[in-house]
């Protein structure tokens, strides 16, 4: 049930007690073995998406696929089994404080999950809600790691009503209601109240500059990925994106292709791809691209800004790489993944931070995977940018859930930091998403197209940008005292 709340479609009821048979599994014996039992499970099925990639694009027979799938959800499974064991004698307890320490500290694994060894912040237990009134905006003051610390509150909720109804706890049925209606009447008191407020509050804060801003064109061509250089092919894709793009180009207008676009050109040494830009910029609209810039003897994976009249090209660099699809963590010893990607092992991670200028805006971009580190995309803001853009390539991924559990936690990214957000994906979800993480036009995926819009960009910082780390730093000092006064008690 757990993983199925990040499938295609976001579900109703199921966020909201779908982690209450972990709760309840703290009273086994082994919380601990069974807990794994659970991670494994839940990771399994919304990871599913991760075999096939490997046989398409890696040449990876299946036995084999499924079992590296399983050792990527076995790692993750560890944090339950983390949670289960530190947390099953607090809830065993009882008590008012289990309510509060349980879910800090599924918030601090969490947290801790994003950074460990690179980090892995996919599927937040917070995106569970992104259909939940008030649960995007609210996000703007708690982050995503706020909105999990909810989620797993109503379920200890229904957990603990399920316990007290149970024949085991006869003698508690005069309370049983308690705990229901304090765990989940929270959530449904605080979400569409405070996200109405925190809606009102930041657009106090905040100004859209007059005057500034302009037409956007967001690219969604739906060409595969190939896997060979098929000429034929490579051709026909290239000559989609061409066509898209003169006919949304426009004076004025931002036109901005996915990911992977323009593969295999490189800007900077194939002319005929240079020669083609010049004819969009010569049209009066700026094009925003991706390609490869040589870094040395490697690559950085960058998007390229180019501007009609004499502005200079302007480059922002990735800097947060994809594991086993951009480098090759320990090269040598997993030669067979250089498949996975197009320059598997040949890029660098970028130091610095760039924002692209466009009619006095200031573009902050994210790269694919980067959009999923809340506290990355958070410092674009820190820095100036004032909208908020990611291009993609999860044509990988095929017609699974993968690109809707990465376009949800783009949506967390621009309501977190109140920013609109312009999604160019190369067979989908292209979005334009509102700054209170609303999705005002898309194209599904594997379908053919072009967004068009306007966007003014924000300013202002909100309380979570300007403090990313308050809300797990605050989780994480709660578990520890939930799980130091509980042992205390029990030694006691």
């Amino acid at each position: 049930m757990w993983a199925l709340c990040f499938e295609r479609e976001p579900l109703t009821v199921a966020p909201w007690l779908a982690l209450a048979p972990l709760f309840l599994l703290l009273r086994s014996p082994w919380p601990g073995r069974l807990a794994f039992l659970h991670g494994l499970v839940a990771w399994m099925v919304s990871l599913s998406w991760i075999s096939p990639t490997l046989q398409d694009f890696g040449n990876i027979a299946p036995p084999l696929s499924v079992v590296l799938t399983g050792l990527l959800s076995a790692y993750l499974a560890a944090f339950h089994t983390a949670f289960a064991w530190l947390g099953a004698p607090l809830w065993r307890r009882g008590g008012a404080l289990r309510f509060v320490a349980l879910p800090a500290l599924w918030v601090a694994l969490e947290w801790l999950r994003t950074h460990l060894f690179g980090g892995f912040p996919w599927n937040l237990a917070a995106y569970a809600w992104v259909d939940v009134p008030g649960a995007l905006p609210l996000s703007a003051w708690v982050g995503a790691y706020g909105i999990s610390f909810l989620v797993l509150l109503a379920s200890a909720g229904v957990a603990a009503c399920v316990e007290a109804w149970s024949p085991r706890e006869e003698g508690r049925r005069r309370r049983s209601w308690q705990p229901l209606a304090a765990c989940l009447g929270i959530p449904l008191l605080l979400l569409p109240l405070a996200g109405r407020w925190s809606v009102r509050q930041t657009d106090n804060d905040f100004r859209e500059i007059v005057g500034l801003g302009g037409p956007i064109r967001l690219l969604q061509p739906n060409i595969p990925n190939l896997v060979s250089l098929d000429p034929v092919k490579v051709f026909e894709n290239y000559g989609k994106v061409i066509s898209h793009s003169v006919a949304a180009c426009q004076p004025g207008s931002l036109v901005i292709w996915p990911e992977s676009a323009a593969w295999p050109f490189q800007y900077g040494r194939d002319p005929h791809f240079e020669q083609d830009l010049r004819m969009l910029v010569e049209r009066g609209c700026t094009v925003l691209f991706n390609s490869s810039h040589p870094a040395g003897n490697s690559f950085y994976n960058s998007a390229f800004l180019l501007s009609p009249g004499d502005a200079p090209v302007a480059r922002y660099d990735k800097r947060h790489l994809v594991p086993f699809g951009e480098f090759i963590p320990f090269k040598g010893l997993f030669s067979w993944m250089d498949k996975l990607a197009r320059n598997a092992g040949d890029f660098l991670a970028a130091e610095k931070m760039t924002l692209l200028p466009w009619n006095g805006e200031r573009l902050g971009m994210a790269i694919c995977y980067e959009v999923v580190y809340p506290g990355e995309v958070a410092d674009l803001t820190k820095a100036g940018a004032t909208i908020l853009v990611t291009i993609t390539n999860d044509a990988w991924y095929g017609d699974t859930a993968a690109p809707w559990q990465h376009f949800r936690a783009a949506r967390f990214r621009a309501a977190e930091n109140r920013r609109p957000l312009l999604r160019a994906a190369i067979t989908g979800v292209s979005a334009l998403v509102a700054s209170d993480g609303s999705v005002r036009a898309s194209i599904d995926v594997f379908k053919e197209g072009v967004i068009r819009g306007w966007v003014v960009g924000r300013t202002g910082l909100t309380p979570y940008a300007r403090a990313t780390w308050a809300v797990p730093v605050a989780c994480t000092a709660v578990a520890l005292f939930g799980l130091y006064f509980g042992r205390r008690r029990r030694t006691s």
